[in-house]
């Protein structure tokens, strides 16, 4: 195999299996730390062997039992450490040769390792800040760079977080473990937050080569709805479901062949699969009858209701779209969420009500660096056929995003723009 070609194929990998890895290896070795490092250490081997042998028939699997080999190396080491090795070493078994360890026994945990992790690295001994970031280091499988652009701060900020939560975690003992009913509250709100957002790293990936993770839309949506039902009776797990499968049954429909984004109002809607739309309104349905004032992700599922039951694009009940994100940005003070509600304002009033919102969240400062503002910008500057400034707004919007699809996409319009207004004045 080509060295680079086994890189790539390691970097796949990785990315599919380093959330289930991790959260495997911390149930074995009760160590959030260790157990990244040992991950670490497997993918390295990875790197090393796979060019020469090949990837394994069972990658996952491979990257475990060596991991695992790492860990019990590492208690063999600690001579102070002999009973904790000897707990360790009892659990996870004590195979001298990697031949054999229990290859397929390994990919298969009896419990789901994930959604334990998730509650652990949302233990409340940790603020909420903290509990989300971690999470999405650790089981999404985000750089600290993405998980920074998440949150809108810096990437120093999200690493400094992440390093002091495993501390926390690790001078607390939290056990691996989910926690009892009663504990469920205080975690709750956190763990649909973290699941929401890998879910939406997979929607719309941040950075790298792909406009979307389908796999982690995957992921996001199981653990989603294993956690609605943990808890039937709070609306908004159940809402969380409702919006993620509305918006995965767009995923087939958002992209070209040539893996090229297209645009909601551009989408072929009979692409859109109905199986989930269906399963989505159910959810919501189910979330509403539970009575109570909406919550975050009750109200985005309604929007994203909104959408679904339009046959065209044409369709779309714009008004209610932007009363519900009235609703929401009064509930979350989200500039994200206000800059959402911009889109539905134009698409409802017109494109100048939509650009004095977007305008007045540039003036505050508020999304600075963030590129979908100047991008909102630009079309509705298009709207109105003010050319030379859509243009600058996209080239903006292009040099702040770190996906490659995106960019492409928005220098392209940036030269659409460019040429109407070169014709404007002519």
């Amino acid at each position: 195999m080509v060295a680079a070609d086994a890189r790539s194929a390691v970097e796949a990998v990785w990315r599919i299996e380093s959330g289930r890895l991790i959260a495997g290896l911390v149930r074995m070795v009760r160590d959030v730390s260790l157990a990244e490092d040992v991950a670490q250490d497997a993918l390295a081997e990875a790197l090393e062997q796979w060019p020469a042998s090949g990837v394994p028939r069972n990658p996952g699997a491979w990257l475990t039992a060596v991991a695992k080999r790492r860990a019990i190396d590492h208690w063999r080491r600690l001579e102070n450490r002999e009973r904790k090795y000897a707990e360790v070493a009892h659990r996870l078994g004590t195979e001298s040769t990697f031949g054999e360890i229990d290859i397929e026994a390994l990919d298969n945990p009896i419990d789901d390792d994930l959604l334990r992790l998730i509650f652990i690295a949302c233990h409340p001994v940790l603020a909420q800040p903290a509990q989300v970031a971690l999470t999405l280091r650790m089981l999404g499988g985000l750089s600290t760079e993405e998980i920074a652009r998440a949150f809108l701060v810096s990437t120093p900020t999200i690493a400094q977080r992440i390093v002091r939560a495993k501390k926390t975690l690790s001078a607390a003992n939290v056990p691996f473990e989910v926690p009892s009913r009663p504990e469920f509250p205080e975690r709750l709100g956190s763990v649909l937050g973290a699941v929401y957002l890998i879910f939406n790293e997979g929607y719309s990936a941040t950075a790298g080569e792909d406009w979307m993770r389908p796999a982690l839309c995957q992921e996001a949506l199981r653990l989603g709805r294993i956690l609605a039902e943990l808890v039937p009776g709070e609306a908004e797990a159940h809402a969380l479901v409702a919006l993620m499968e509305i918006q995965a049954s767009r995923i087939g429909a958002r992209t070209t062949a040539a893996g090229e984004p297209i645009l909601l109002m551009d989408q072929d809607r009979s692409r859109w699969d109905q199986l989930l739309i269906r399963r989505g309104l159910a959810a919501l349905r189910r979330a509403e009858a539970l009575g109570g004032a909406p919550g975050s992700y009750a109200l985005q599922a309604a929007i994203a209701a909104c959408h679904a039951r339009a046959a065209e694009g044409v369709d779309t009940d714009w008004p209610r779209i932007a009363t519900l994100y009235g609703a929401l940005s009064r509930l979350t003070a989200s500039p994200v969420v206000e800059l959402n509600r911009a889109v539905a304002l134009s698409m409802a009033e017109g494109p100048q009500a939509g650009l004095d919102v977007a305008d007045a969240l540039a003036a505050a400062g508020r999304l600075d660096g963030y590129h979908l503002l100047p991008a909102v910008r630009a079309d509705l500057l298009v709207k109105l056929g003010r050319m030379q400034e859509a243009c600058d707004e996209f080239e903006r919007a292009a040099a702040q995003t770190d996906n490659e699809r995106e960019r492409a996409l928005l220098t392209e319009r940036a030269v659409e723009a460019a040429r109407s207004a070169q014709a404007a004045r002519s």
